[in-house]
């Protein structure tokens, strides 16, 4: 029988990488999408006709519950959230009712309506934050550093209390940063590719950025959500760490990124310290053994192909 997946966030970089990856699973997928008047769904514009779009609202249990009574899921995947870190500064509250709140009335609707359903939540390396050990594993513990990394915090353990309390099937993985050429153009990566593929082609002269020396975990978004996926086919719901175990600096995105288009990064990136966060994540190095060994994943795609292919695609999106 085909199996039927609803995925929140179905119109951001990894809801439409899933989606893809569910649709050459032969799933049924829906995407829940907000009923706004300007909605960004040109990331799965090339999906049309082949995933059923549901409405429902983080912040409104009963359009969620009706989304769930709709889509009938076997599996769900929340990747909706307030995603970006700076914004949780200056809407914290707004963060942690979609990032926080929203988790819990997506998962009291499913245990009403659909509690067979197995529900895969995002969480994220910015829960460690302020880390206690190096690399970051499931036992490593929390110490978030920014309003978005709280509510993620928040959101993990509702998940995990969910499962504990009613037995449902939840499971959270901790995905560190992943990127592609999807990722949205306020992240650190795709700001920097965008920006040199603009400075080649003479629309623009500088980047300004904040930290250049913070330090992350980067994979690729379509490597990750395959990681999702393997959570939910096991027999007993667990939560993984997601990472390539490698640790890159701003400044290396910035070195790769700027090659790859001929040119001097140092020429061209202009330090801002109003760019810097008010506290500041410095190093983030996941250790995915755990994923590897039960789950058989791997990360495919490398730090450096993962820029350069950001890098072409932006500067072909330009060109066009």
């Amino acid at each position: 029988m085909q199996k039927r997946a609803l995925i929140t966030g179905v119109s951001g970089q990894d809801g439409s990488y899933l989606a893809e990856l569910l649709l050459e699973r032969d799933y049924r997928v829906f995407g829940l999408v907000r009923r706004s008047s300007n909605e960004q769904l040109e990331r799965i514009a090339h999906l049309a006709g082949k995933i059923e779009l549901v409405r429902g609202d983080l912040l409104d249990q009963t359009s969620l519950m009706h989304a769930v009574e709709e889509s009938k899921p076997d599996e769900v995947y929340n990747l909706a959230a307030q995603s970006f870190v700076p914004t949780s500064w200056q809407e914290p509250v707004l963060t942690a009712e979609f990032t926080a709140l929203g988790v819990t009335r997506l998962l009291e609707s499913l245990r009403q309506v659909a509690p067979k359903a197995r529900f895969y939540q995002a969480s994220s390396s910015e829960i460690f934050g302020k880390v206690r050990q190096s690399p970051q594993d499931e036992r490593t513990p929390f110490w978030p550093r920014s309003p978005y990394g709280v509510a993620k915090l928040y959101a993990h353990w509702i998940t995990v209390n969910y499962r504990e309390s009613y037995g449902l099937y939840a499971c959270c993985g901790i995905l560190f940063n992943h990127e592609s050429p999807r990722r949205g153009v306020e992240f650190v990566t795709r700001k920097i590719t965008r920006e040199a593929a603009r400075i080649r082609l003479g629309l623009a002269s500088e980047l300004r950025l904040g930290n250049l020396d913070a330090r992350r975990d980067w994979g690729f978004a379509g490597d990750y959500v395959r990681a999702m996926w393997l959570m939910l086919q096991r027999d007993t719901p667990e939560d993984y760490v997601i990472a390539t175990g490698q640790m890159h600096s701003v400044r290396e995105v910035c070195e790769v990124a700027f090659a790859e288009l001929g040119l001097d990064w140092q020429k061209h990136v202009v330090h801002d310290a109003k760019l810097v966060r008010p506290a500041e994540v410095d190093l983030l190095v996941g250790d995915a053994s755990k994923a590897e060994r039960e789950l058989g994943w791997k990360p495919q795609v490398a730090f450096a192909d993962l820029i350069r292919s950001m890098v072409r695609a932006d500067l072909a999106s330009l060109q066009r």
